[in-house]
């Protein structure tokens, strides 16, 4: 399986895992609750005001801190203060349920509701349960859970504006609310309301562009806002968005153009637009610790206009044109325990103190005015973005080097994470972050944990290998094939002056790059000791005998092989070359690669390949270091192969060697080869025939081009100074024209 393959594999099951935990409750558990905190409090808006029953307003009015055993009479006399104040909207989260046992307070309470003309009731969501027979003989029997408003006092909730309930999940921490409840019918909830009521006064450009856009919204809904039943209009209009979702970008785009509009009135229309066309859940964009939404003791409102509005009544406080909110929203944990109506929410606080629901339904309301509740991304856009999330990061954390990997890893999740967190602040959109940041720990769990295993194929074969084994026992470990052998130039200096960490990551790096690059032209890593290496191309069905009979006959053997291996050299010096440009110090790299027959031994689980081609490719990574060169191989690897730019260097006697080894140095892919690299090859080439030739002066004169366009070419340097020898001294015994090079 090619490498590139197995990474892109690897990335796709990384993206799959991340799909997969999108279903569970992470993100909304625990991702959602770290951007809120990285975001932290902000200032609430000033259009929505809490008017609080709690503790203090008790004691003033000297009553008790139950809600529903307060006096009637008294909320009308809080409707008319308000009103008196230049209230919007009134917002009672209280049951009006039972008839008062004061005589005549709910009479009251409905003619203030009634004169003021803009109070909501929220009513109370029941579940009824019961059964439904399927036949006569109550052989069957099916459950049917029903969803549905409390019924409110008939004279009360006559007078109201609207009332609808404002359902909350009943989980651990509240994140979201319902917008409209399909268990319940669809019905609209109190924010929806709210908001409709609110964009009362620009209903007619409301309707007008609805009008524009499609002439049948004519019939549907009411072309003004005299006379208009809210619940109505309100499911009217859900209903035309719903059906016809193809009209929403024309709407858009008309709100967009038209310049009668003003900028705050396009703000409200298209969240709006926004309410009505999105999910049935909105989720809760919080502003902070309990009451961050303005919070004014009931008591000081009844005080207004009477000279005692001072009496501990905050600064600046204005009800004109707000909406407000009227409720239970204890200041005190100790207040909660009496009345429980608080949920738990990424904002409750430490010491036990959660949000009362009259200010998460205030808070509901101040999202839609200002359009910006938490919108997470559709589920197709989440799921698309994890998997592909998923993917980019397992594929880049094994591309890069080892040293690379975990300090991308970490600024990748940095990065990710204020990404996310700035999405959440400008803008409230909610990405995913601990799925993401999660994948991007996997993925370089995963990448270490395969360069680990690797690794450990890298320094030398260890654990059962089926093909090896074939080798060993059925051709007595014999087999032909490529060595290659590498060294690091200077290595000893560089251990010297290096920090043994220092040295031992970069070298991990090395070897990693090393492994790659040969495993992914089919090679085996045999052997490494220090800053060398050994790599074998093995055939698996090689038979010495077979292999020895083609050369007997001069027919190439192994071509595939040695082909394999020339493109494993070209590739090792390219990327080697530019990881030294990424990494101090660099470690220049000789590669000497031979061909021929060597021997496979295996003990305890650790293969070994030993020969005399073994002892030979050695000798020629050594030449390179004479002859200033950096991929050197034999003319028994070159044998029938074609496709490859090499210069003939002549016959070398090698250190501890009886017998010339005719060595060319391998340049490049002949495809990519240059006119300069063309030419210095054939230049070469005549040159050293003239040398063999014994012909000092033609031979100094094309090695002497060659240096004026190479200056520092070593194999021109190196049969330069030969031919300036023998031209003073010439050769005194037979000439066989073949180099020597003493040391190793």
């Amino acid at each position: 399986m090619a490498k590139w393959f197995k990474q892109f594999l690897l990335g796709c099951v990384i993206g799959f895992l991340g799909v997969l935990a999108y279903f569970l409750p992470l993100e909304e558990k625990f991702g959602l609750s770290w951007l809120f905190h990285l975001r932290g409090a902000i200032t609430a808006p000033a259009d929505v005001m809490v008017v609080a029953i709690d503790q203090p307003s008790a004691t003033q009015l000297d009553l008790s801190i139950k809600p529903r055993l307060w006096p009637r009479d008294i909320h009308a006399r809080l409707i008319d203060k308000l009103v008196q104040a230049g209230a919007r909207i009134i917002i009672f989260d209280l049951i009006f349920d039972t008839p008062s046992a004061i005589s005549g307070s709910d009479e009251q309470l409905a003619h203030a509701i009634k004169t003021a003309g803009n109070v909501v009731l929220i009513e109370r969501l029941i579940y009824q349960d019961s059964e439904l027979l399927i036949d006569h003989n109550n052989a069957s029997r099916h459950r049917i859970i029903r969803e549905g408003s409390a019924q409110l006092l008939p004279l009360i909730a006559d007078a109201a504006k609207a009332r609808a309930p404002f359902a909350l999940p009943k989980a651990e921490r509240v994140n979201h609310y319902w917008t409209f409840k399909a268990s319940a019918g669809d019905i609209p909830t109190v924010p929806v309301l709210v908001l409709q009521i609110f964009t009362l006064p620009i209903y007619d450009d409301f309707a007008r562009l609805l009008h524009a856009v499609d002439p049948a919204f004519v019939e549907q809904i009411p072309a003004q806002a005299h006379g208009i039943e809210i619940e109505d209009l309100v499911f009217r209009l859900r209903h035309i968005f719903v059906d016809q979702p193809r009209i929403i970008p024309k709407i858009q785009a008309a709100l967009n153009l038209d310049s009668k509009i003003s900028l705050a009135d396009k703000k409200l229309m298209t969240s709006l637009f926004n309410l009505y066309t999105g999910h049935e859940k909105n989720y809760l964009n919080f502003y902070g610790p309990p009451r961050s939404v303005t919070t004014v003791p009931y008591y000081q409102v009844l005080h207004l206009g009477e000279g005692r509005a001072a009496e501990g009544l905050p600064q600046g406080i204005d009800f004109k044109d707000k909406v407000v909110f009227v409720g239970f929203s204890g200041a005190t944990q100790s207040e909660q325990d009496i009345v429980r109506d608080d949920y738990h929410t990424v904002f409750s606080n430490p010491d036990g103190l959660f949000i009362s629901g009259v200010e998460i339904a205030a808070t509901a309301v101040a999202n839609l005015l200002e359009n910006k509740p938490v919108r997470p991304l559709p589920l197709p856009g989440s799921l698309a973005f994890l998997f592909l999330f998923g993917l980019f990061a397992g594929v880049t954390l094994q591309i890069l080097p080892s040293r690379s990997t975990i300090a991308v890893g970490v600024s990748a999740i940095f990065i990710y994470t204020f990404i996310a967190y700035s999405f959440f602040k400008e803008a409230t959109i909610w990405l995913p972050l601990i799925i993401p940041i999660l994948q991007i720990v996997l993925a370089l769990m995963l990448a270490w944990v395969l360069k680990i295993l690797t690794l450990e194929t890298f320094v030398g074969g260890s654990g059962p290998d089926e093909a090896l084994d074939q080798i060993i026992n059925k051709n007595k470990g014999r087999f032909y094939g490529p060595c290659l052998a590498t060294d690091i130039a200077g290595y000893t200096t560089l251990s010297e002056s290096m920090n043994p960490s220092d040295l031992e990551k970069l070298m991990v790096d090395y070897r990693a790059l090393l492994r790659d690059t040969i495993s992914q032209h089919t090679g085996r890593i045999m052997d490494t000791t220090g800053d060398s290496s050994l790599s074998v191309w093995i055939k698996e069905s090689a038979n010495p005998v077979v292999e020895g009979l083609f050369k007997w006959i001069n027919k190439p053997v192994n071509v595939d092989a040695r082909i394999e291996a020339c493109r494993a050299s070209l590739d090792l010096s390219a990327v080697i070359e530019h990881f030294n440009k990424l990494y101090s110090p660099p470690l220049p790299t000789r590669i000497g690669l031979h061909f021929g027959s060597m021997s496979m031994s295996e003990k305890d689980g650790v293969y070994r390949v030993t020969g005399d081609v073994v002892n030979t490719a050695n000798r020629i990574q050594g030449a390179n270091k004479v002859l200033k060169t950096h991929i050197l191989l034999s003319s028994d690897v070159l044998d029938g192969l074609n496709g490859f730019l090499v210069r003939p260097l002549g016959e070398f006697l090698l250190p501890g060697r009886l017998h010339p080894v005719n060595l060319f140095e391998l340049i490049t892919y002949q495809q990519l080869a240059s006119k300069e690299q063309v030419w210095l090859c054939e230049i070469f080439a005549q040159a050293l025939s003239a040398y063999q030739l014994q012909a000092w002066a033609e031979a100094g004169q094309g090695f002497g081009d060659i240096l004026q366009v190479f200056p520092a070419d070593g194999p021109a340097q190196f049969f330069l100074a030969l031919c300036q020898r023998y031209k003073n001294e010439p050769p005194q015994s037979a000439w066989n024209a073949i180099s020597r090079i003493d040391s190793k």
